[in-house]
């Protein structure tokens, strides 16, 4: 009975090592091909028909083609004039005229001779005593007595039309005027202020747009290249789990797999197609995204250079791109409050509301000023003047006006301008504190992903190692295909969990290397924030002509996220 019972063992432990010597096997070569594939999805996909981009070169070609720095641009050129207007008034205006009229009839016409009635009676008309007729036959006493008679006669005093207006056919008018503003209460010192002042907001505002711009494509880019490592990773996976199922099958053939097996090892593979058709589409999307901020054509291949596992090299590649220490001389990853950009935009409105109420109380002062006009006037009897033929007025003056009463106008101006001065210091004090907290949140949204990306890191390395030992393990008959599959799925994941830290790392350290010029991140900071955010750009609209911040949110998002 001894003989009797160790048989059958010994013939099972001869059946069950030549099971694990196939099953040792076939772990090998699923092995052999998965470990290509997870190396692949270290690396950025490569495509020698597609057009290599680097993070750099994104940001360079967003900054060229952005519609929005276009607009900022033109805002800053826009307020650039508005300061010229105003400091215009500080020099004396000088303007020249020239003007021509026709005369076609004149109520003077009758002092150049007499009267204009026609006699029709053939009766001659008298002759004039001081104008005698004298015929071509009389003799020479005849003719002197008629000049002696003439001479007792007065000189008839005419006007002379090309020296006067009066009348004259036509008339030409050179002129130049000349004014000088003497006092004007503080009117045009108000008016300057707040054009200087809203000229500093615009160039702070292209600032905001270049940095919300550089961030927004990183941000893109870095989708994208996450968008590669998940297909690459998604069809890793397929592939693992159609070489089971070959491998099952082959097992199932044998007589080593159970039906059970091969069901399981077929559900597994069809749950993973679905899962690639997907990334695959989340990643046509995130490419789609990148191209469309780039001004790229849609259907053009992409090829992302820059990785996600070198997120030190972020700092740089944005300040670089985003023209934060070229621009201002300034690091751009300044994190003080008082240097946001919000800040100093509402400092600048504080100024313009006060140059506004400056000049609305100018009213309420007296304006002196200085004027002078020269004129040159042609009364030629033909159509065009004689050069030489012309009179001349010239005057000297000056003027002092005060309004005595004006309806209570004055003092409503200077109300509402007072009101709109203390609202922007009101709005300085919103923004200030929604900076500081806005810093402090992107700070710990970097902390928090720096631990991620460092613990992300690590356990992709223990799902290696436990992988390696699970394969050894099951290798020597120890485990089973169930605890190797759970192991092959905990590294896919932990693949995949390590390329997403780094990319939210990557997108933390943007935003922080551009914190200085980034308008408020109103998503992080909840509704009231949204709600102060939104009445601050409302009410700088009146006093700033320039196109508000489209610059959304800022923060990380995942693969679909609707975050610009």
């Amino acid at each position: 009975m001894t003989h009797t019972f160790l048989a059958p063992p010994t013939t099972m432990t001869v059946t069950q090592t030549r099971s694990r010597g196939r099953r040792a096997h076939a772990l090998r070569l699923l092995f052999a091909v998965m470990s290509p594939m997870i190396a692949a999805a270290q690396q950025p996909v490569t495509n020698a028909a597609s057009t290599a981009l680097s993070l750099d070169d994104a940001i360079r070609i967003a900054a060229r083609e952005s519609e929005a720095l276009t607009i900022a641009r033109a805002g800053i050129a826009r307020t650039s004039g508005q300061v010229k207007q105003a400091r215009s008034q500080y020099y004396p205006q000088l303007n020249s005229s020239l003007a021509y009229s026709r005369t076609l009839r004149s109520q003077f016409s009758a002092l150049s001779g007499g009267s204009t009635t026609k006699d029709s009676s053939a009766t001659p008309a008298p002759q004039s005593v001081c104008a005698p007729r004298i015929a071509a036959t009389a003799t020479a006493a005849e003719r002197a007595a008629a000049l002696a008679q003439a001479q007792t006669c007065a000189a008839v005093q005419g006007i002379d039309f090309s020296k006067v207006g009066f009348g004259a056919r036509n008339q030409y008018t050179f002129g130049l005027a000349l004014s000088q503003s003497v006092y004007s209460g503080g009117r045009v010192a108000g008016q300057t202020d707040a054009a200087e002042a809203q000229r500093r907001s615009a160039q702070i505002d292209l600032g905001s747009q270049r940095a919300q711009l550089a961030l927004d494509v990183t941000q893109a880019y870095f989708d994208a290249v996450l968008a590669d490592r998940l297909v690459v990773i998604a069809d890793t996976s397929l592939a693992q789990t159609e070489e089971l199922l070959r491998q099952t099958r082959v097992a199932r053939q044998v007589g080593n797999q159970s039906e059970f097996d091969l069901l399981r090892a077929t559900v597994s593979r069809d749950n993973q197609r679905p899962v690639l058709i997907t990334r695959r589409g989340d990643r046509d999307v995130a490419y789609l995204r990148l191209k469309q901020l780039l001004n790229m054509p849609l259907d053009m291949p992409l090829q992302l250079t820059t990785p996600l596992d070198e997120p030190s090299a972020i700092t740089s590649i944005i300040a670089r791109g985003a023209g934060g220490d070229e621009a201002n001389g300034v690091a751009a990853s300044d994190t003080t409050v008082g240097r946001r950009a919000p800040v100093r935009e509402s400092e600048e409105a504080v100024r313009a509301q006060e140059g506004q109420l400056k000049s609305a109380r100018a009213d309420l002062r007296p304006s002196l000023s200085i004027t002078s006009n020269y004129q040159r006037l042609f009364f030629p009897s033909n159509l065009f003047p004689s050069i030489n033929q012309y009179s001349e007025n010239w005057t000297v003056g000056g003027s002092l006006s005060l309004s005595l009463f004006n309806g209570g106008r004055v003092s409503g101006q200077v109300e509402v301008a007072r009101a709109n001065l203390d609202e922007a210091r009101a709005r300085l004090q919103q923004s200030k504190e929604l900076a500081s907290l806005d810093t402090r949140v992107a700070l710990n949204q970097l902390q928090s992903a720096e631990a991620s990306f460092q613990a992300s890191r690590g356990t992709a390395q223990q799902a290696q190692r436990a992988y390696g030992i699970d394969q050894l393990r099951y290798k020597e008959g120890i485990s089973t295909q169930t605890d190797l599959t759970q192991s092959r799925l905990l590294l896919e994941q932990a693949v995949a969990n390590q390329a997403q830290s780094a990319r939210d790392l990557a997108v933390a350290r943007a935003r922080i290397a551009l914190i200085r010029d980034l308008p408020i991140n109103t998503a992080a900071l909840g509704a009231a924030a949204q709600r102060g955010a939104a009445q601050q750009q409302t009410q700088s609209q009146p006093q700033q002509p320039t196109q508000p911040s489209a610059a959304g949110p800022a923060g990380a998002a995942p693969i679909g996220s609707t975050t610009p």
